[in-house]
Protein backbone atom coordinates (compact mmCIF):
# COMPACT_ATOMS: atom_id res chain seq x y z
CA UNK A 1 0.00 0.00 0.00
CA UNK A 2 1.04 3.62 -0.40
CA UNK A 3 0.09 7.14 0.63
CA UNK A 4 0.61 10.19 -1.58
CA UNK A 5 2.25 13.14 0.19
CA UNK A 6 2.71 16.00 -2.25
CA UNK A 7 4.45 14.34 -5.17
CA UNK A 8 5.81 11.47 -3.08
CA UNK A 9 4.19 8.16 -2.22
CA UNK A 10 4.93 6.76 1.26
CA UNK A 11 5.02 2.98 1.08
CA UNK A 12 5.40 -0.05 3.32
CA UNK A 13 3.56 -2.40 5.60
CA UNK A 14 6.21 -2.78 8.31
CA UNK A 15 7.55 0.01 10.51
CA UNK A 16 11.05 -0.40 9.08
CA UNK A 17 9.74 -0.19 5.49
CA UNK A 18 7.63 2.91 6.20
CA UNK A 19 10.49 4.72 7.92
CA UNK A 20 12.87 3.80 5.08
CA UNK A 21 10.38 5.14 2.55
CA UNK A 22 10.26 8.50 4.35
CA UNK A 23 14.06 8.69 4.69
CA UNK A 24 14.48 7.88 1.01
CA UNK A 25 12.12 10.74 0.08
CA UNK A 26 14.00 13.21 2.29
CA UNK A 27 17.36 12.19 0.83
CA UNK A 28 15.97 12.64 -2.69
CA UNK A 29 14.57 16.08 -1.86
CA UNK A 30 10.98 14.95 -2.37
CA UNK A 31 10.07 15.73 1.23
CA UNK A 32 11.23 19.20 2.22
CA UNK A 33 12.54 20.28 5.64
CA UNK A 34 9.63 21.37 7.82
CA UNK A 35 7.05 19.47 5.74
CA UNK A 36 4.36 17.85 7.91
CA UNK A 37 3.83 14.10 7.80
CA UNK A 38 0.32 12.64 7.77
CA UNK A 39 -1.33 11.87 11.11
CA UNK A 40 -0.64 8.35 12.34
CA UNK A 41 -4.22 7.12 12.03
CA UNK A 42 -4.70 8.66 8.60
CA UNK A 43 -1.53 7.07 7.23
CA UNK A 44 -2.44 3.74 8.87
CA UNK A 45 -5.83 3.72 7.07
CA UNK A 46 -4.23 4.53 3.72
CA UNK A 47 -1.53 1.86 4.12
CA UNK A 48 -4.00 -0.63 5.59
CA UNK A 49 -1.81 -1.28 8.63
CA UNK A 50 -2.25 -1.01 12.38
CA UNK A 51 -1.75 2.53 13.75
CA UNK A 52 0.86 1.06 16.11
CA UNK A 53 2.94 0.15 13.06
CA UNK A 54 2.94 3.74 11.80
CA UNK A 55 3.63 4.97 15.34
CA UNK A 56 6.65 2.67 15.54
CA UNK A 57 7.88 3.97 12.15
CA UNK A 58 7.60 7.56 13.36
CA UNK A 59 9.48 6.69 16.54
CA UNK A 60 12.29 5.19 14.45
CA UNK A 61 12.47 8.37 12.38
CA UNK A 62 12.44 10.57 15.47
CA UNK A 63 15.14 8.52 17.20
CA UNK A 64 17.33 8.84 14.11
CA UNK A 65 16.90 12.60 14.16
CA UNK A 66 14.98 12.62 10.85
CA UNK A 67 11.65 14.00 12.05
CA UNK A 68 10.40 15.87 15.08
CA UNK A 69 7.13 15.35 16.90
CA UNK A 70 5.15 17.97 18.82
CA UNK A 71 2.14 16.21 20.29
CA UNK A 72 -1.13 17.41 18.76
CA UNK A 73 0.77 19.52 16.26
CA UNK A 74 1.89 16.29 14.64
CA UNK A 75 5.18 15.22 13.09
CA UNK A 76 7.25 16.97 10.47
CA UNK A 77 10.59 16.63 8.73
CA UNK A 78 13.33 18.29 10.74
CA UNK A 79 14.55 21.57 9.30
CA UNK A 80 17.99 20.01 9.74
CA UNK A 81 17.80 16.22 9.54
CA UNK A 82 20.59 14.54 11.51
CA UNK A 83 21.82 12.96 8.29
CA UNK A 84 22.67 16.44 6.97
CA UNK A 85 25.62 17.75 9.00
CA UNK A 86 25.80 21.45 9.73
CA UNK A 87 29.32 21.51 8.29
CA UNK A 88 27.63 21.41 4.87
CA UNK A 89 26.30 24.92 5.59
CA UNK A 90 29.49 26.54 4.46
CA UNK A 91 30.98 28.85 1.89
CA UNK A 92 33.55 27.51 -0.53
CA UNK A 93 36.33 30.06 -0.86
CA UNK A 94 37.10 30.63 -4.57
CA UNK A 95 40.66 31.26 -5.66
CA UNK A 96 41.87 34.61 -4.41
CA UNK A 97 39.40 34.74 -1.49
CA UNK A 98 40.78 34.62 2.05
CA UNK A 99 39.13 31.84 4.04
CA UNK A 100 38.45 32.82 7.66
CA UNK A 101 35.58 30.37 8.13
CA UNK A 102 37.20 27.09 9.13
CA UNK A 103 37.55 27.16 12.92
CA UNK A 104 41.00 25.61 12.61
CA UNK A 105 43.98 26.51 14.80
CA UNK A 106 46.97 28.34 13.33
CA UNK A 107 49.36 25.65 11.99
CA UNK A 108 52.30 27.89 12.95
CA UNK A 109 51.30 27.47 16.61
CA UNK A 110 51.05 23.68 16.49
CA UNK A 111 54.08 21.63 17.61
CA UNK A 112 55.96 19.23 15.30
CA UNK A 113 54.86 15.67 16.02
CA UNK A 114 57.73 13.62 14.59
CA UNK A 115 59.80 13.44 17.75
CA UNK A 116 56.80 12.60 19.93
CA UNK A 117 55.69 9.70 17.74
CA UNK A 118 59.22 8.43 17.29
CA UNK A 119 59.67 8.35 21.06
CA UNK A 120 56.30 6.65 21.51
CA UNK A 121 57.14 4.05 18.85
CA UNK A 122 60.47 3.31 20.50
CA UNK A 123 58.78 2.72 23.84
CA UNK A 124 56.12 0.55 22.18
CA UNK A 125 58.84 -1.57 20.61
CA UNK A 126 60.38 -2.16 24.01
CA UNK A 127 57.09 -2.58 25.89
CA UNK A 128 54.28 -3.42 23.43
CA UNK A 129 50.71 -2.81 24.58
CA UNK A 130 48.66 -6.00 24.37
CA UNK A 131 45.08 -7.00 25.16
CA UNK A 132 44.35 -6.64 28.83
CA UNK A 133 46.62 -3.65 29.36
CA UNK A 134 45.16 -0.61 31.16
CA UNK A 135 43.09 1.58 28.85
CA UNK A 136 44.73 4.79 30.13
CA UNK A 137 48.48 5.43 30.22
CA UNK A 138 49.55 5.90 33.85
CA UNK A 139 51.53 9.10 33.25
CA UNK A 140 48.78 10.61 31.08
CA UNK A 141 46.26 9.88 33.84
CA UNK A 142 48.51 11.44 36.47
CA UNK A 143 49.18 14.58 34.44
CA UNK A 144 45.53 14.98 33.39
CA UNK A 145 44.33 14.60 36.97
CA UNK A 146 46.85 17.18 38.20
CA UNK A 147 45.79 19.64 35.49
CA UNK A 148 42.10 19.24 36.35
CA UNK A 149 42.82 19.66 40.06
CA UNK A 150 44.87 22.79 39.35
CA UNK A 151 41.82 24.32 37.68
CA UNK A 152 39.47 23.47 40.54
CA UNK A 153 37.74 20.49 38.93
CA UNK A 154 36.60 17.99 41.59
CA UNK A 155 38.54 14.76 41.81
CA UNK A 156 37.20 11.93 39.68
CA UNK A 157 38.37 8.99 37.59
CA UNK A 158 39.95 9.62 34.19
CA UNK A 159 38.89 8.25 30.82
CA UNK A 160 40.45 8.87 27.39
CA UNK A 161 38.23 9.28 24.33
CA UNK A 162 38.74 9.93 20.64
CA UNK A 163 38.23 13.68 20.84
CA UNK A 164 35.84 15.94 22.72
CA UNK A 165 32.74 15.03 20.70
CA UNK A 166 33.34 11.32 21.30
CA UNK A 167 33.59 11.96 25.03
CA UNK A 168 30.41 14.02 25.11
CA UNK A 169 28.51 11.44 23.06
CA UNK A 170 29.50 8.68 25.48
CA UNK A 171 28.52 10.78 28.50
CA UNK A 172 25.11 11.62 27.02
CA UNK A 173 24.48 8.00 26.05
CA UNK A 174 25.38 6.90 29.57
CA UNK A 175 22.33 8.65 31.05
CA UNK A 176 19.90 9.74 28.32
CA UNK A 177 17.55 7.99 25.91
CA UNK A 178 16.04 9.10 22.58
CA UNK A 179 13.38 11.72 23.13
CA UNK A 180 15.05 13.27 26.18
CA UNK A 181 15.62 17.03 26.12
CA UNK A 182 19.10 18.56 26.35
CA UNK A 183 19.79 22.22 27.14
CA UNK A 184 22.36 23.55 24.67
CA UNK A 185 23.98 26.91 24.03
CA UNK A 186 22.44 28.97 21.24
CA UNK A 187 24.39 29.86 19.21
CA UNK A 188 26.59 26.86 19.84
CA UNK A 189 28.96 24.33 18.30
CA UNK A 190 27.37 22.99 15.12
CA UNK A 191 28.83 19.49 15.42
CA UNK A 192 27.42 19.15 18.91
CA UNK A 193 23.97 20.23 17.71
CA UNK A 194 24.25 17.55 15.01
CA UNK A 195 25.24 14.98 17.62
CA UNK A 196 22.26 15.78 19.84
CA UNK A 197 19.89 15.27 16.90
CA UNK A 198 21.65 12.09 15.75
CA UNK A 199 21.22 10.59 19.23
CA UNK A 200 17.49 11.23 18.99
CA UNK A 201 17.67 13.85 21.74
CA UNK A 202 15.74 17.10 21.60
CA UNK A 203 17.77 20.31 21.95
CA UNK A 204 16.44 23.11 24.12
CA UNK A 205 18.19 26.34 23.11
CA UNK A 206 19.64 28.47 25.91
CA UNK A 207 20.68 32.03 24.92
CA UNK A 208 24.24 33.08 25.73
CA UNK A 209 26.12 36.33 26.20
CA UNK A 210 29.84 37.01 26.58
CA UNK A 211 29.81 35.25 29.98
CA UNK A 212 28.10 32.09 28.74
CA UNK A 213 24.57 30.66 29.20
CA UNK A 214 22.08 33.03 30.82
CA UNK A 215 21.15 31.71 34.28
CA UNK A 216 17.43 32.47 34.10
CA UNK A 217 17.14 30.83 30.67
CA UNK A 218 19.16 27.85 31.89
CA UNK A 219 16.85 27.44 34.85
CA UNK A 220 13.81 27.68 32.58
CA UNK A 221 15.16 24.92 30.30
CA UNK A 222 15.87 22.62 33.24
CA UNK A 223 12.48 23.27 34.84
CA UNK A 224 10.70 22.37 31.62
CA UNK A 225 12.37 18.96 31.77
CA UNK A 226 15.80 19.04 30.13
CA UNK A 227 17.76 16.09 31.52
CA UNK A 228 21.20 17.42 30.58
CA UNK A 229 23.00 20.73 30.19
CA UNK A 230 26.02 21.19 27.93
CA UNK A 231 28.26 24.20 28.64
CA UNK A 232 31.45 25.41 26.96
CA UNK A 233 33.56 26.81 29.78
CA UNK A 234 35.68 29.12 27.60
CA UNK A 235 36.55 29.76 23.93
CA UNK A 236 32.90 29.00 23.14
CA UNK A 237 32.32 28.22 19.49
CA UNK A 238 31.19 30.39 17.75
CA UNK A 239 30.95 33.37 20.11
CA UNK A 240 34.16 33.24 22.16
CA UNK A 241 32.14 33.39 25.39
CA UNK A 242 33.83 32.36 28.64
CA UNK A 243 32.33 31.78 32.07
CA UNK A 244 33.22 34.58 34.48
CA UNK A 245 33.32 34.11 38.23
CA UNK A 246 29.90 35.67 38.84
CA UNK A 247 28.21 33.77 35.99
CA UNK A 248 29.72 30.50 37.17
CA UNK A 249 28.41 31.15 40.69
CA UNK A 250 24.92 31.88 39.31
CA UNK A 251 24.90 28.74 37.19
CA UNK A 252 26.09 26.58 40.10
CA UNK A 253 23.14 27.89 42.11
CA UNK A 254 20.76 27.00 39.27
CA UNK A 255 22.24 23.51 38.96
CA UNK A 256 22.02 22.94 42.71
CA UNK A 257 18.23 23.07 42.31
CA UNK A 258 18.43 20.34 39.64
CA UNK A 259 20.79 17.72 41.14
CA UNK A 260 19.68 14.92 38.82
CA UNK A 261 20.59 16.81 35.62
CA UNK A 262 23.65 15.53 33.74
CA UNK A 263 26.18 18.36 33.38
CA UNK A 264 28.60 18.14 30.44
CA UNK A 265 31.39 20.74 30.32
CA UNK A 266 33.50 21.21 27.20
CA UNK A 267 36.93 22.75 27.88
CA UNK A 268 38.35 22.38 24.38
CA UNK A 269 40.05 25.75 24.86
CA UNK A 270 42.49 24.35 27.43
CA UNK A 271 45.97 25.37 26.31
CA UNK A 272 44.93 28.19 23.97
CA UNK A 273 43.05 30.63 26.22
CA UNK A 274 44.14 33.34 28.63
CA UNK A 275 41.09 33.28 30.92
CA UNK A 276 40.85 30.99 33.97
CA UNK A 277 38.55 27.98 34.07
CA UNK A 278 35.44 28.45 36.21
CA UNK A 279 34.19 24.86 36.47
CA UNK A 280 30.60 24.01 37.31
CA UNK A 281 31.48 20.36 37.99
CA UNK A 282 30.16 18.92 41.22
CA UNK A 283 26.99 21.04 41.18
CA UNK A 284 24.96 17.97 40.17
CA UNK A 285 25.09 14.27 40.95
CA UNK A 286 26.33 13.37 37.47
CA UNK A 287 28.87 15.48 35.58
CA UNK A 288 31.81 15.30 33.19
CA UNK A 289 34.50 17.72 32.04
CA UNK A 290 36.08 16.97 28.65
CA UNK A 291 39.39 18.37 27.39
CA UNK A 292 40.57 17.84 23.84
CA UNK A 293 44.17 18.30 22.66
CA UNK A 294 43.02 19.25 19.14
CA UNK A 295 43.23 23.05 19.37
CA UNK A 296 46.60 23.23 21.14
CA UNK A 297 48.42 20.26 19.60
CA UNK A 298 46.62 19.47 16.33
CA UNK A 299 43.17 18.34 15.13
CA UNK A 300 44.56 15.01 13.89
CA UNK A 301 45.46 14.03 17.44
CA UNK A 302 42.09 12.44 18.13
CA UNK A 303 42.38 12.42 21.89
CA UNK A 304 40.53 13.98 24.80
CA UNK A 305 40.72 13.36 28.53
CA UNK A 306 37.51 13.15 30.50
CA UNK A 307 36.80 13.21 34.21
CA UNK A 308 33.53 13.09 36.10
CA UNK A 309 31.57 11.37 38.78
CA UNK A 310 32.41 7.71 39.30
CA UNK A 311 29.12 6.33 37.92
CA UNK A 312 29.26 8.32 34.67
CA UNK A 313 32.93 7.64 33.96
CA UNK A 314 32.45 3.95 34.73
CA UNK A 315 29.60 3.79 32.21
CA UNK A 316 31.70 5.63 29.62
CA UNK A 317 34.59 3.21 30.11
CA UNK A 318 32.33 0.17 30.06
CA UNK A 319 30.67 1.11 26.77
CA UNK A 320 34.04 2.01 25.30
CA UNK A 321 35.38 -1.46 26.13
CA UNK A 322 32.59 -2.99 24.05
CA UNK A 323 33.40 -0.77 21.05
CA UNK A 324 36.89 0.45 20.20
CA UNK A 325 38.25 -0.92 23.48
CA UNK A 326 40.62 1.95 24.13
CA UNK A 327 42.27 4.93 22.48
CA UNK A 328 45.63 3.89 21.05
CA UNK A 329 48.25 3.82 23.77
CA UNK A 330 50.77 4.84 21.10
CA UNK A 331 48.78 8.04 20.60
CA UNK A 332 48.48 8.53 24.34
CA UNK A 333 52.24 8.13 24.75
CA UNK A 334 52.89 10.69 22.00
CA UNK A 335 50.62 13.21 23.75
CA UNK A 336 52.37 12.57 27.07
CA UNK A 337 55.70 13.25 25.35
CA UNK A 338 54.36 16.58 24.07
CA UNK A 339 53.21 17.50 27.57
CA UNK A 340 56.41 16.31 29.23
CA UNK A 341 58.68 18.26 26.90
CA UNK A 342 56.62 21.45 26.96
CA UNK A 343 56.09 21.34 23.19
CA UNK A 344 53.43 24.04 23.46
CA UNK A 345 53.72 27.27 25.43
CA UNK A 346 50.05 27.91 26.36
CA UNK A 347 50.76 31.48 27.47
CA UNK A 348 52.33 32.39 24.13
CA UNK A 349 49.61 30.60 22.14
CA UNK A 350 46.82 32.30 24.08
CA UNK A 351 48.53 35.66 23.65
CA UNK A 352 48.83 35.16 19.89
CA UNK A 353 45.15 34.37 19.44
CA UNK A 354 44.21 37.08 21.92
CA UNK A 355 46.09 39.82 20.06
CA UNK A 356 44.44 38.97 16.76
CA UNK A 357 40.98 38.49 18.23
CA UNK A 358 41.02 41.64 20.35
CA UNK A 359 42.41 43.71 17.51
CA UNK A 360 39.60 42.62 15.21
CA UNK A 361 36.86 43.19 17.81
CA UNK A 362 38.25 46.66 18.57
CA UNK A 363 38.61 47.56 14.88
CA UNK A 364 35.00 46.57 14.28
CA UNK A 365 33.85 48.57 17.28
CA UNK A 366 35.61 51.63 15.88
CA UNK A 367 33.62 51.11 12.69
CA UNK A 368 30.31 50.89 14.53
CA UNK A 369 29.99 47.11 14.32
CA UNK A 370 29.21 45.11 17.48
CA UNK A 371 31.32 41.96 17.62
CA UNK A 372 31.96 39.33 20.28
CA UNK A 373 35.12 37.36 21.06
CA UNK A 374 36.11 37.21 24.70
CA UNK A 375 38.34 34.14 24.36
CA UNK A 376 39.63 31.59 21.87
CA UNK A 377 40.09 31.96 18.14
CA UNK A 378 36.65 32.98 16.88
CA UNK A 379 34.74 36.25 16.54
CA UNK A 380 30.94 36.39 16.23
CA UNK A 381 29.09 39.19 14.45
CA UNK A 382 25.31 39.59 14.67
CA UNK A 383 24.03 40.67 11.25
CA UNK A 384 20.60 41.77 10.00
CA UNK A 385 20.75 39.50 6.92
CA UNK A 386 23.06 36.51 7.10
CA UNK A 387 22.83 35.46 3.46
CA UNK A 388 23.44 38.97 2.19
CA UNK A 389 26.38 39.50 4.55
CA UNK A 390 28.08 36.25 3.49
CA UNK A 391 27.60 37.08 -0.19
CA UNK A 392 28.92 40.64 0.15
CA UNK A 393 31.97 39.44 2.06
CA UNK A 394 32.72 36.86 -0.60
CA UNK A 395 32.56 39.61 -3.21
CA UNK A 396 34.96 41.63 -1.05
CA UNK A 397 37.41 38.73 -0.88
CA UNK A 398 36.57 37.14 2.49
CA UNK A 399 34.87 33.80 3.20
CA UNK A 400 33.17 33.63 6.61
CA UNK A 401 31.11 30.90 8.26
CA UNK A 402 27.33 31.38 8.00
CA UNK A 403 25.72 31.61 11.40
CA UNK A 404 23.10 29.04 10.41
CA UNK A 405 25.70 26.37 11.16
CA UNK A 406 25.54 27.32 14.84
CA UNK A 407 22.01 28.59 15.49
CA UNK A 408 18.73 27.11 16.67
CA UNK A 409 16.53 30.03 17.73
CA UNK A 410 19.07 32.84 17.95
CA UNK A 411 19.18 35.63 15.35
CA UNK A 412 21.49 35.69 12.29
CA UNK A 413 25.23 36.14 12.54
CA UNK A 414 28.53 35.19 10.96
CA UNK A 415 31.68 33.68 12.47
CA UNK A 416 35.28 34.54 11.66
CA UNK A 417 38.31 32.54 12.76
CA UNK A 418 41.29 34.78 13.47
CA UNK A 419 43.85 31.97 13.09
CA UNK A 420 44.66 32.74 9.43
CA UNK A 421 44.88 36.49 10.00
CA UNK A 422 48.06 38.51 10.25
CA UNK A 423 47.88 41.68 12.31
CA UNK A 424 48.19 43.89 9.24
CA UNK A 425 45.02 42.30 7.81
CA UNK A 426 42.86 43.46 10.73
CA UNK A 427 41.99 46.79 9.11
CA UNK A 428 41.06 45.41 5.67
CA UNK A 429 38.84 42.62 7.04
CA UNK A 430 37.18 45.05 9.49
CA UNK A 431 36.47 47.45 6.60
CA UNK A 432 34.93 44.61 4.58
CA UNK A 433 32.82 43.45 7.51
CA UNK A 434 31.59 46.95 8.30
CA UNK A 435 30.65 47.50 4.67
CA UNK A 436 28.93 44.12 4.31
CA UNK A 437 26.99 44.07 7.58
CA UNK A 438 26.35 47.65 8.63
CA UNK A 439 26.12 48.72 12.27
CA UNK A 440 24.29 46.22 14.49
CA UNK A 441 23.58 47.28 18.10
CA UNK A 442 24.63 44.88 20.84
CA UNK A 443 21.78 42.99 22.49
CA UNK A 444 20.72 43.46 26.08
CA UNK A 445 23.64 42.58 28.41
CA UNK A 446 25.65 41.46 25.38
CA UNK A 447 23.16 38.78 24.32
CA UNK A 448 23.55 37.66 20.74
CA UNK A 449 20.17 38.98 19.72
Amino acid sequence: MSFVLGEYRIEGRRAADISTSVERAIAAGLLAPGEPLPPIRELAVELDVNPNTVGAAYRLLRDRGVIETAGRRGSRVRHRPASTPRELIRVEAPEGVRDVSTGNPDPALLPPLGEAFAAAAARAAEHPVLYGAPAVDAELERRARAAFAGDGVPEGPIAVTSGALDGMERALAAHLRPGDEVAVEDPGWGSLLDLVAALGLRPVPVPVDDDGPLPEETDRALRRGARALIVTDRAQNPTGAALGEERARELRAVLADHPHVLLVEDDHGHGIVDVPLRPLAGSTDHWVVVRSVAKAYGPDLRLAVLTGDAVTVDRVRGRQRLGPGWVSRLLQDAVVHLWRTGAVDPVAVAASYGRRRNALVEALRERGVAAHGRSGMNVWLPVPDETAAVARLLHAGWAVAPGARFRLASPPGVRLTVSPLAMHETGPVADALASATGPVPAGRHGRYD
